[in-house]
Formats: C-alpha cells, structure tokens, sequence
C-alpha cells in the first residue's frame, strides 16, 4: 500500500507565504507525475501545479508567478512554495501522485487526505 501525507497548511494573511509538503511511503517501485490540486468549498477540485519525475512543470493561470512546485525524488518527496496569497487561495489542497507499487509493478493514482490553506486578514 502507498500513501501520501501532506503537511504545512495553516492560516495566512493575504499576501503571505506557506509552503506545502507530501511525503509519499509505502511500497513504492516510482512515482511518475507529482502534484497539487486544490478544492474551495463548493466548488469543483482543481489543478494547482505538477511535475514529473524529470522536473517538468505545469501551473494553473491563477497561480502562476506566485507558486513554485519541486521535488525531492530521493525523498518520494513533492513540495509547493506558495507566495502573494490571496483569499482566493483558499482551500483544501491535496497531493497526487503516479505511483508504481514494487509489490505488483502495476500504477496507480494515489491522494493525500488534504491540507488546509486558509487566506484572510
């Protein structure tokens, strides 16, 4: 089994910074796609950013220039360093990973259980 457990949400004041962290354990053969998504009460859960394993990056529009997402492959570790929030910004973020099990080579799509990220003065 595999498992990823995020940490570092909080409250923050409208433009402050956070910085989010999933560690991925368990029977792990590799990890493939990293990333954040993020859901706002009452709304649809959305992609924040993601890299692969090579460090290849995507982000949102709306978090461009502001998010920064990195790795630690040693680690099966994914981060996402978020600056200038806004309320906007709030929500549940949640880690997602592409995982190979080494107990039967076969992926899977894996989900932390979210972090809160609350941006108000």
């Amino acid at each position: 089994q595999v498992q990823l457990v995020e940490s570092g949400g909080g409250l923050v004041q409208p433009g402050g910074s956070l910085r989010l962290s999933c560690a991925a354990s368990g029977s792990i053969f590799s990890i493939n796609t990293m990333g954040w998504y993020r859901q706002a009460q009452g709304k649809q859960r959305e992609l924040v950013a993601t890299i692969t394993d090579s460090g290849s990056t995507n982000y949102a529009d709306s978090v461009k220039g502001r998010f920064t997402i990195s790795r630690d492959n040693a680690k099966n570790t994914v981060y996402l360093q978020m600056n200038s929030l806004k309320p906007e910004d709030t929500a549940v973020y949640y880690c997602y990973g592409v995982v190979r099990r080494s107990t039967d080579m076969r992926w899977n799509q894996v989900w932390g259980q979210g972090t809160q990220v609350t941006v108000s003065s």
